[in-house]
């Protein structure tokens, strides 16, 4: 069996935590990852903060195990989400897009574990001076807002200027990749794109469907000013590079983007909607219970995990 120092703190039988995607980690997903072994988290996205307690009070219901919550701070609501949190004693939060160094000491004085988001070795190294519990180094591969370095380069580099135990995330689909970001001295793995594909999650059956229908080259990053977006390529991402290409300004593509990940996740808009995934949607070939999809990965890993020790030693 794994074992490791996340695991340890977080109290979880797997060393995988499931993204806190806006709109697609609603309590469904987070509650059904929890009970599965892993630790599921609830993405606050810009949603109110009186709609993050409905999202917790939910999982609550459906699990008693421990979940988390993702906050995102560039959304006008952080505050009052952090707040929330609080008062429903949530286990953990992972935070995205923000220092969350002002917020430490009263959620640690809740007793609330810390997980920030990091992108470089710099950020890294500021947030465990700041007291965090643990780091999410998460590399560009990742579906979403992106960094600029991949998993196998900022993983490594990551983990040697911190203390802290550090998990790995951008590029992480099934067992393989976990064995091998341990070997790498992660204590476990964030999934988000995999988990799209459980069966508890909400997303519409067409956003499900088009990761299942993707290739290997299947995702393109949009944005502008180091502000990056990866997504599955569709008719949205072609305009947008039109526009880009035109010398569209900033503004102007932000407005087009405006509402385009709801439009997929809820409506099923796979045309014009914004299906946020990482590189690794090509390797997710089913929908499936959030319990097997832990379960199926971990066992990879361990078999891989055999097969090195034994390559290791020559036998």
């Amino acid at each position: 069996m794994l074992n490791t120092k996340m695991m340890d703190l977080l109290h979880i039988k797997y060393p995988i935590i499931q993204g806190g995607m806006a709109w697609v980690a609603t309590a469904e997903l987070a509650a059904a990852v929890s009970e599965g072994g892993g630790l599921g988290i609830i993405g606050a996205g810009s949603a109110p903060g009186e709609v993050v307690r409905q999202q917790i009070r939910k999982a609550k219901s459906l699990t008693d195990k421990p979940i988390g919550v993702n906050a995102y701070f560039l959304s006008p609501f952080v505050e009052e989400v952090i707040q929330v949190i609080i008062e429903e004693k949530v286990s953990v939060i992972t935070t995205g897009a923000g220092n969350p160094g002002k917020y430490v000491p009263k959620l640690k004085e809740a007793g609330i574990k810390i997980i920030p988001v990091i992108s470089s070795v710099a950020l890294a190294r500021r947030m465990e001076k700041a007291g965090v519990d643990a780091l999410i180094a998460e590399g560009m591969e990742c579906g979403g807002h992106t960094g600029d370095l991949t998993t196998m380069a900022l993983l490594p580099q990551v983990v040697d200027a911190v203390q802290v135990p550090v998990i790995a995330a951008g590029g992480i689909a099934d067992g393989r990749q976990l064995a091998a970001t341990l070997c790498m001295g992660a204590q476990g793995v964030q999934m988000g794109t995999r988990f799209i594909c459980a069966e508890e999650c909400i997303a519409h059956e067409n956003y499900k469907n088009a990761i299942l229908k993707a290739k290997d080259r299947g995702t393109v990053l949009t944005g502008h000013n180091g502000h990056y977006v990866r997504v599955l390529k569709n008719k949205l991402t072609q305009e947008y590079i039109r526009l880009s290409k035109e010398g569209a300004t900033p503004e102007e593509l932000e407005k087009l983007g405006m509402g385009r990940l709801r439009a997929a996740v809820i409506e099923g808009d796979d045309k014009m909607g914004s299906l946020m995934s990482g590189q690794v949607a090509a390797m997710v070939k089913k929908i499936q219970p959030a319990q097997e999809i832990l379960e199926e990965v971990v066992k990879e890993a361990l078999d891989v995990l055999k097969g090195v020790d034994v390559w290791a030693r020559g036998k």
